[in-house]
């Protein structure tokens, strides 16, 4: 099991970050390198607890689709994506947002598990942890511009 741990501080009241957190079309917007798009389930607006959302998308040159329930849900302070189809073996995706005197802290707990064994656990050891990182700092970094404007 690999876990990734990201901080980012946006000045912005919590709400707002929390509302781009959870809004598909910002999600989709931050994700154009990967032509990130939701193809079932909610496909707009901000997603709930409860809901689903399939997404379509280009990684490693290839299409895959990974479907995730909001599974935990605390407005404004916490809800929680997982994956219930895809190519992992297990994906959890805690997101935390605590307000601190001037600015939001958005926590990302990206907890996963890959498959295919040993060649699963190298490829996440060589490419994929730093490429999961890479995204979803990019992904943070665009909530941070929205928010701050």
């Amino acid at each position: 099991m690999t876990t990734i741990r990201l901080k980012t501080f946006i000045k912005a009241p919590i709400l707002t970050v929390f509302d781009l957190s959870r809004d598909i079309s910002v999600h989709e917007t931050s994700t154009k390198n990967t032509r990130e798009k939701a193809i079932a389930g909610k496909t707009s607006g901000k997603i709930n607890l409860g809901e689903t959302v399939t997404w379509r998308a280009k990684h490693f040159g290839m299409y895959l689709k990974h479907t995730s329930l909001i599974s935990e849900f605390k407005s404004p302070n916490y809800f929680v994506d997982e994956m219930i189809a895809g190519v992992f073996k297990s994906f959890r995706h805690e997101h935390i947002f605590e307000e601190t005197e001037n600015e939001t802290e958005m926590i990302d707990i990206l907890t996963y598990e890959v498959p295919y064994g040993i060649v699963g656990q190298l490829f996440n050891y060589l490419i994929l942890k730093r490429y999961l990182t890479k995204f979803l700092l990019q992904r943070n970094n665009h909530i941070k511009q929205t928010a701050e404007m």
